[in-house]
């Protein structure tokens, strides 16, 4: 009884933990993570499965380098999609790199709590 009391208790903490990891990330902006891309592109809709686990770490903007305001990204990364920028600074290009990826939002999000 006393190692499912313990196991309880050691619930509620995890639980609470999320919750207010939940809570505090609502009150901080989300970075944002921009993907060029152009229609058809089968490695960008391949890439933006791999994105699936981490889509509430950031907000996904999606660039059509195709559209004729786009020009500069078009002569930029026309044989490059998909590229991926994080805030604004480029992070990767052709495939997800999960560890980069993952190693920069955790970066930002120490940032944005204050440590």
């Amino acid at each position: 009884m006393l190692w499912f009391q313990g196991n309880s208790i050691q619930l509620a903490k995890c639980s609470f933990g999320l919750f207010w990891r939940n809570v505090s990330a609502s009150k901080t902006t989300l970075p944002v993570l921009t993907l060029f891309t152009k229609d058809p592109c089968p490695l960008c809709e391949e890439a933006k499965e791999v994105l699936k686990p981490y889509k509430n770490r950031f907000i996904l903007q999606e660039v059509d380098i195709t559209l004729p305001e786009n020009s500069a990204w078009y002569e930029r990364y026309k044989f490059d999609i998909p590229v991926f920028h994080l805030n604004g600074q480029f992070l990767m290009m052709h495939r997800v790199n999960t560890s980069k990826l993952e190693k920069q939002l955790l970066k930002l999000e120490q940032q944005s709590a204050g440590g």
